[in-house]
């Protein structure tokens, strides 16, 4: 793994500040080097701009030869991205493996996607053919979470390669590390010099790519970045945006038979990953009576057997730390003013040892608070509301100006059909949990989670512009008989 930076195909030290990655189960360093500056980036994409032309004119085919041979490289890899991942996140290994899997196998959803959304289609008319094709726009700037570092980075770079775009990729400079093993391995699989460059750093970095000479800005993080994002391009049509903001996610749990299996599926949608997902659900709907009592005292009693431990431990654990002990900081901090805005502590979400980045999934009644924020605390902290009836529900699931995810657990399907009519979000389950998603499906939602451009197979909409041709290979005859022609 380098602590370099990939520009003009070469890797080089970044004239920037140093800084460094941490394993947050340990504070051991993993990855240290400096950033690239200002000029580190103008030069990356001007070296991306150079590279376009004649990317653009690599036949389609030999783009989907050279992407698929970096899918088998991950493949080869896949356990050294996943220890990888472990260690610069803190998730569980079982975990990582499934994200390196993640990563190898967007390359063929990406290809599908491709021949289903975009592609070129022919429609022949006689003489003329009508002629749909699709266009790459140049030079794509993706900017990295975190939480997944290389799968949803990866969702957006294999995509723009295949539809013929060059991309300047900025990782989290929280997890540098497998931004830079993927791009390792694109090199190796024969991705021109040039058509992927490697920048990383922290926020400045970031604007520096964001004001740069890019065609495209795909971006995946908070929503207050994001907005930042939009705002700043306001004035700037011809970029185009592609952002997926995460959310405040509701999820009804209403009228089940097996409460046991129902709070399992709260645990999974509320903690998995440590609550470090855009799709983890933050708010709990419950009826307010002796059916919202019963789910509570089931959910606290699994939440209780949770095992959380380091990435690698054994047994495995459900969950790791949060990314940094800032985060875990901060997420106690937030579940305390929850508790003095009049919440009830169902369970505590506290930092286990100070200083440290592992925290304890907190449950909080806010059901009787007051001004409860509607934000994303980005970890395993969770909200619940008690209601009345099911349509007060469907009411504060859309309580939000967010809309990622939202689920519903019930047995009775016409509950179900209602939430799905009159629910608020792009991602919307029934009896799984709001962290279920397919990758050959869209993935984005709607008002602060998004900009209507959804990811995942949809990414291929946002990689390529659709161009409409009308054709013939002779022109066309002027007759004696011309509409508005003197003869």
């Amino acid at each position: 793994m380098t602590n370099k930076i990939l520009i003009n195909g070469k890797w080089r030290d970044g004239a920037g500040a140093e800084f460094s990655s941490f394993d947050p189960s340990t504070g051991d360093e993993i990855w240290k080097g400096a950033a690239a500056s200002k000029a580190d980036v103008e030069d990356a994409v001007a070296a991306a701009r150079s590279a376009f032309e004649p990317w653009a004119l690599t036949p389609l085919s030999k783009r989907i030869d050279i992407v698929e041979r970096y899918r088998d490289l991950i493949k080869r890899d896949a356990e050294e991205l996943a220890r990888l991942i472990s260690r610069e996140t803190g998730k569980p290994f079982w975990e990582t493996k499934t994200e390196a899997a993640t990563v190898a196998g967007k390359v063929d959803i990406s290809v599908n996607a491709y021949h289903e959304r975009t592609g070129e289609r022919l429609n022949n008319t006689g003489a003329t053919h009508a002629v749909l094709r699709h266009k790459p726009h140049g030079v794509m700037a993706v900017l990295g979470p975190y939480n997944f570092p290389a799968h949803l980075a990866n969702g957006h770079i294999i995509p723009a390669l295949i539809a013929g775009n060059t991309i300047v990729f900025k990782p989290s400079e929280m997890t540098p590390g497998p931004g830079a093993f993927i791009v390792e391995r694109m090199a190796e699989a024969g991705v021109p010099a040039d058509v992927v460059n490697l920048v990383q750093g922290a926020r400045e970095t970031g604007e520096a790519l964001t004001h740069a000479d890019v065609s495209g800005v795909l971006f995946t993080g908070g929503a207050n970045t994001g907005l930042a994002i939009h705002k700043m391009f306001a004035d700037r049509l011809d970029v185009i945006l592609a952002l997926e903001l995460g959310g405040n996610n509701p999820l009804i749990w209403w009228d089940t038979d097996d409460v046991d299996a129902a709070a399992f599926a709260v645990v999974q949608s509320a903690f998995l990953t440590s609550g470090q997902r855009c799709t983890c659900a933050r708010r709990l709907i419950l009826p307010d009576d002796d059916r919202g009592d019963k789910a509570l005292d089931a959910l606290t009693k699994i939440t209780d057997r949770l095992i959380i431990d380091q990435p690698f431990a054994d047994p495995q654990p459900f969950m790791g730390p949060v990314i940094s002990p800032k985060v875990a900081e901060g997420l106690e901090r937030a579940f305390d003013q929850l508790v003095e805005r009049d919440g009830e502590a169902i369970r505590n979400l506290s930092v286990r040892d100070e200083g440290g980045a592992f925290v304890t999934p907190g449950i909080v009644d806010v059901t009787r608070s007051s001004a409860v924020p509607d934000e994303e605390h980005f970890g395993p902290l969770l909200k619940v509301w008690r209601v009345k009836d099911f349509d007060a529900a469907i009411s504060e699931a859309n309580n939000t100006r967010f809309g990622l995810s939202a689920g519903l657990l019930t047995d009775d399907k016409t509950k179900w059909e209602k939430f799905l009519a009159l629910s608020r979000a792009g991602i919307v389950n029934w009896n799984r949990q709001t962290t279920g998603a397919s990758g050959a499906a869209p993935f984005g939602g709607i008002g602060a989670s998004g900009n209507h451009r959804p990811a995942a197979y949809y990414a291929a909409d946002y990689c390529a512009y659709p161009v409409a041709s009308m054709e013939g290979e002779q022109l066309l005859p002027v007759t004696d008989d011309q509409v508005g022609v003197k003869a």
